[in-house]
């Protein structure tokens, strides 16, 4: 969005109104004027502070909606486990070969699963794949002996989540294509999901502030009671 179509934008809005998941989803959708199918980003300021291992946040969410987003994914897997993620519809299949690739630079993918006998090949790629949000761990599902459970889960519009040091949750929940129930259904699985990840080692109010926005406009702040 242009310097002044982010400013006919920001008029719509008055600051600091919190407004219902309903009402935000509509303004957030008109002013969703870029050339592109902009995505629709959710920001939660969570009370937490992740320097402390209990007060960490890391979840996963299954949109009832989707994304909107084409997920690229890639699986470490062998014989029968490698089969069954190439049926499931994974883009990327390996083991030795598929960290080789990696380590020369090739991340053309979105999500990484793993079986768990190929974790010491995945290991070794933890500063690689770590500092992307890409390393499969058993907590969000992507290290797992299901593997076309979890490769149809990445597909069918799951997403991951995770606070960064600031204590924020950040995530694609659609596109401004989306009609604006199913926007809102998004929206408020991933509260819910977020909510539900509750560390308990989190004091106060848990759920600070909460906003939304699309790629190119302006956020629009949300009722944390959702």
């Amino acid at each position: 969005m242009s310097g002044k179509r982010y400013k006919e934008a920001k008029k719509l809005l008055n600051d600091g109104e919190i407004l219902s998941v309903e009402k935000a989803i509509s303004v957030v959708k008109k002013n969703s004027t870029a050339k592109f199918d902009e995505t629709i980003e959710l920001a939660i300021n969570l009370g937490v502070d992740t320097r402390h291992a209990d007060q960490m946040v890391r979840g996963v969410c299954s949109l009832p909606n989707g994304t909107g987003k084409s997920m690229r994914v890639a699986v470490f897997a062998k014989d029968q486990k490698a089969e069954e993620a190439t049926a499931a519809g994974a883009d990327l299949v390996g083991a030795e070969d598929l960290m080789e690739s990696i380590q020369k630079g090739n991340i053309d993918f979105d999500r990484c699963i793993a079986t768990p006998d190929m974790m010491p090949i995945v290991g070794r790629l933890g500063k690689v794949l770590g500092p992307r949000n890409l390393m499969p761990n058993p907590k969000v599902g992507t290290v797992t002996i299901d593997i076309k459970t979890a490769v149809e889960a990445a597909k069918g519009g799951e997403v991951q989540f995770r606070a960064e040091k600031s204590g924020v949750v950040q995530a694609g929940v659609g596109k401004a294509s989306f009609d604006e129930k199913k926007l809102v259904e998004n929206v408020k699985a991933f509260i819910d999901a977020v909510n539900k990840a509750k560390p308990s080692g989190a004091k106060g109010t848990y759920l600070k502030k909460v906003a939304v926005s699309s790629t190119m406009g302006p956020s629009v702040q949300l009722d944390t009671g959702v």
